[in-house]
This record gives C-alpha cells, structure tokens and sequence, in this order.
C-alpha cells in the first residue's frame, strides 16, 4: 500500500515532528516477501521530483526483477538528516541514499568539486562534465571511501539565495550577512569568500532559525525554498545560480554485493535509467516555481553574476580550491567549465 501527501499537506503535518514521520508511507508491492528488501532514504519532501521518480524506480525494479528485489522508499529525513543517513549507509544499517554532493563531500572531499562557485553557465554542462571524465574521477573516489554509486548523478539543481532584510544584488551587499549554509564545508568557504557570516544549521531547524534570526538568509534551489515555505519567514529571493549541486544515488557496497548480479544490473539501470527523467523534472520545477514564489510574496532579483565571480577571484578563492581539491579534479573541472582563475 502506497500513502503520500501534498506538498502543502506535507510541510502543514511536518510541525507535528514524530506525528509527521509517521504519516508517510513507502512504496511496497503486493506479493510474496521480496527475496531482497532495500531502504532508500533522502531529505526531500515526498512529492519532490527525485521522490516521484524514485517511486517509477521501484516499480520497475520490482517487475524487472519479478518481485525478488523491493525498494522501500522513506523520503523527508525519516531515517535522519542527512550526517545520520551516511553513517546508516556506511554500517549497513540502510541499504541506498540519495544525498547532495556537497554534503557527501564531508567523506569524499572531491565530490564536491562541481560545487565550485559560479562555476557552471548552466546545468547542461554541469552534466556533461559529471557523466564524463569528471564523473568519473569523483565516483572512483566515492568507491574508495567505501560506497557504491550508481553511474549517473541525479539533480539537485542551482542553489540561490533569500533574505528576509534586504535584496541580494551585488556581492557586497553580502558583507557581514548571517546566512545558513548545508553542513558543507565548500559552501562556508563560498560565503565566507564572498564576505558573509555563514552559519551550519540542518535542513530541519532552518525555518524556525529564519524566523527567529538566528539567521538572516539562506541559500537553496527554487525548489526547496517553496516546498519548505521559506517565502513566509524571507522577503526577497536573489537568482545567483551559485552553486551547482548533483544528487549521487548510493548504495552500501556489502548489501549490494550480496545480490546476484542480474539483481544488481536490475537495481542500477533502473536508478540510471531514472536519472534523466529526474533531472529533466527536476529543471522543469524550477521553472515553474518562480512565478509561484513571486504569487506568494517573494521578490525575485536577478543578479549580476560576473560581479560575484571577480570578487572570488580577487579574493584567491579559485587558487583555494585549486589547490585543496589537486591538479587531477581541477583540471577535469576546467576542461568543461573553463579556466576559473
């Protein structure tokens, strides 16, 4: 049996906190007891484009696979945030993981090296780089720190910018400014580059921190700053495209192993099969958002992103990554994005 809410549905039940957890149903497939039962948790509300997917992605692993392989699938950090998921992974504990590369780079420091900011002209090259030679390198890394990702990345999407005091339009109107950041070491080094005060707080805490103003900003895809109602506690929302984000699909090496290998091929073409269409649902939502965002209340601004750029190369931040990221990523990374400094 299959229960899901609205994003509206969602976000309202989510005050409740244990009450919300419990509301939210998995996909199961009628039958026999799957000989291979897999949990697939991630952060994003349950109707977000990666979870609508994710629910094609297990039907079609369980009739490819005749029933033997079921992803259970537990949207909305019911299994934790996102530190506490990984740790799950890593142990075993769950099976898969969807998680943003700029959080997983707390293990895998290079998956973060799309991140770079105001790198990408747009997601399309972004993409190119990640399912070519750049993808490559980092899931060779993933691999060495233990986990098993699938071959294509999922989208997050570019991250933009609110605050609830002022527009956002040049990089010095940032000077000083309490934004929350993901715990994510490439983002405190972004805004801290850029002359902010930025501050770590989980996804789950951020609406009550912005109403309260503990921060005065923060910084997420279009997405995720209408589904998580952010537009009630911010006045005006800046389209600086910063930071690229991807979405790697992961699995618990051991747990995956264990299946036969039809089962695997089963599982790992049906996530990269998915990858496309979420990554094209994924853009199609951002689209459509803005015009929702404004309806709600949120000035929208676009930006004069080369200003933000040239500070961050004044600033050292490009021979920063750089050096801390080596010549091999870096190099990758300008083959599709250009020379950054």
């Amino acid at each position: 049996m299959q229960r899901s809410l609205s994003r509206k549905q969602f976000v309202r039940t989510a005050a409740g906190g244990v009450a919300a957890l419990a509301s939210i149903g998995f996909v199961r497939f009628p039958g026999d007891a799957a000989e291979f039962s897999l949990k697939f948790g991630n952060d994003l509300p349950p109707d977000h484009p990666t979870n609508t997917t994710a629910k094609d992605v297990a039907a079609q692993i369980a009739d490819r696979s005749k029933g033997r392989v079921e992803l259970q699938l537990f949207p909305a950090n019911q299994l934790g945030n996102d530190t506490q998921m990984l740790s799950q992974l890593r142990s075993g504990a769950i099976q898969f993981m969807a998680v943003g590369d700029n959080i997983l780079a707390t293990l895998v420091p290079a998956a973060a090296i799309n991140n770079v900011g105001f790198t990408w002209p747009d997601a399309k090259t972004a993409f190119r780089a990640l399912d070519g030679d750049l993808g490559t390198y980092v899931r060779g890394e993933i691999e060495r720190a233990g986990l098993h990702p699938m071959s294509k990345i999922w989208d997050e999407g570019f991250r933009e910018l609110t605050s609830s005091t002022k527009p956002l339009r040049t990089p010095q109107d940032l000077a000083g400014f309490k934004i929350r950041v993901p715990p994510s070491p490439i983002s405190t080094a972004l805004f801290a580059a850029l002359g902010a005060s930025p501050t770590t707080i989980n996804i789950k805490d951020l609406y009550s921190a912005l109403e309260t103003h503990i921060v005065d900003g923060q910084e997420n895809p279009l997405s995720l700053i209408e589904s998580q109602k952010f537009y009630e506690v911010q006045k005006y929302c800046s389209l600086t495209d910063h930071m690229f984000v991807g979405y790697w699909v992961l699995a618990n090496p051991d747990a995956f192993g264990k299946m036969p290998k039809d089962m695997q091929a089963v599982v790992e073409t049906a996530f990269n099969d998915g990858a496309p269409k979420q990554r094209t649902a994924n853009v199609h939502e951002d689209a459509t958002v803005r015009s929702q965002l404004t309806s709600q209340g949120l000035q929208v601004i676009d930006v004069d992103r080369p200003s933000f750029r040239n500070v961050l190369v004044k600033a050292g931040f490009y021979k920063q990554m750089a050096g801390q990221f080596g010549a091999q990523p870096w190099g990758l990374l300008e083959k599709y994005a250009g020379k950054l400094s």
